[in-house]
């Protein structure tokens, strides 16, 4: 029998990819071998590298980025009384691909799941309590409206509530369940502009 060890080994890593299962990795990996040339194959592997070693996470807003603070948090014309709280980078993005919203953003990183054993010390809460000051009129949260999305946004007005501060929900237009970077953006527009408020 043929010794295969070495497709497996790369099959393997691509395994390790959301959604990727042992058929499709085996499928990556024989056309890494037979369909890529070698420069492509460097290219490919000298830009994961550059990549895993130049994104880090903004220290003021969580966001992954390649320069300190990200270009959003540094950019002197948004509006920084405003601050739209979302899951993570990929939801960040959707929001800001339809040019609708100026404010300011926060990453959390992730969603309170305590199924998943994912609590609000995991997040990057800390963060955005302390980026909230007088200057910080309003709070949207931005978390989609799933159960952990929910448990998010409830937990975030229970300890972020203060007098003079707004905090608003996206509004009607977001599918129950949905998650924020598969909505488009007529739809997103629309949750924007029909957002909920709570103000202590």
């Amino acid at each position: 029998m043929a010794d295969l060890k070495f497709l497996d080994n790369l099959a393997s890593l691509f395994e390790l990819l959301p959604g990727v299962g042992k058929k499709t990795a085996k499928r990556y990996a024989y056309y890494v071998i037979e369909k890529m040339s070698d420069e492509q194959v460097d290219e490919f592997a000298k830009v994961l590298v550059e990549t895993k070693n130049k994104v880090k996470n903004c220290s003021i807003c969580g966001m992954l980025s390649i320069q300190e603070p990200c270009e959003i948090c540094s950019a002197k014309l948004r509006n920084r009384s405003k601050i739209m709280v979302l899951k993570d980078t990929k939801d960040i993005i959707a929001i800001e691909n339809m040019g609708e919203y100026n404010g300011l953003y926060h990453s959390l990183n992730g969603l309170i799941s305590p199924m998943d054993g994912i609590g609000p010390n995991d997040l990057t809460i800390d963060l955005l309590e302390k980026r909230i000051d007088k200057s910080v009129e309003e709070l949207i949260l931005a978390t989609s409206f799933t159960p952990a999305g929910e448990t998010t946004a409830l937990y975030l007005v229970k300890i972020l509530a203060r007098e003079g501060l707004i905090i608003s929900r996206l509004g009607y237009g977001l599918p129950a369940g949905g998650d924020i970077e598969y909505v488009d953006e007529l739809t997103l527009k629309r949750a924007l502009s029909n957002r909920t408020f709570n103000k202590k």
